[in-house]
């Protein structure tokens, strides 16, 4: 749904120089942040295709940077951050995305195929946290991104198709404002 200028509200406490930031954005056809939450509601499958392709440039970093760490330490520090983030993500896909969908998963024989991908992500990173050798390490988070991008480019041929398919879009946009209120609560 378009937004019109004048439903641009600002939250209380935006100073006015904030607001002349915001309506710049707005003339530049692109609005960020949490002020904007109750103008659009976005269908959760645009949300999370969204967040994966936020994640598709993290796993370019990983792959970019990963030979060049030096040490244990920073590949398990960036390991922790993709399973932090990964955790989170699959989290609320779970159980805003998939859960409504498990009835069809059953169905076509995916139900347990899409848990197991996710834990195997999990443990993978797991492993890296444990083991000692950079080498190692290195291969592990490497792995992992790249079962997460084969994990991704399913959801985005099966799942989030059939969710459009299944899914009224009234449904889809509550989810999305599920995801909204959601990400609100955790920032505050």
């Amino acid at each position: 749904m378009p937004l019109d200028k004048a439903r641009l509200e600002v939250r209380p406490g935006v100073k006015k120089k904030g607001k002349k930031r915001l309506a710049q954005f707005w003339r530049r056809g692109y609005l960020l942040g949490r002020q904007f939450a109750s103008n659009q509601t976005m269908k959760i499958t645009e949300i999370l295709l969204a967040e994966h392709a936020v994640f598709h440039n993290l796993f370019d970093h990983i792959e970019k940077t990963s030979p060049r760490l030096k040490t244990l330490a920073e590949v398990k520090s960036l390991a922790a951050l993709l399973e932090s983030v990964l955790r989170a993500h699959s989290l609320t896909e779970d159980e805003l995305l998939i859960e409504p969908l498990e009835h069809c998963f059953e169905q076509i024989g995916q139900r347990e195929t899409f848990h197991d991908e996710h834990e195997e992500i999990d443990d993978t990173l797991l492993d890296l946290q444990r083991t000692r050798d950079l080498k190692t390490a290195r291969r592990l988070l490497l792995g992992a991104v790249t079962a997460s991008r084969k994990h991704f480019d399913k959801e985005e041929r099966i799942v989030f198709p059939m969710a459009e398919r299944v899914l009224n879009a009234r449904t889809l946009s509550a989810l999305g404002e599920r995801w909204v209120l959601r990400r609100n609560a955790e920032q505050n």
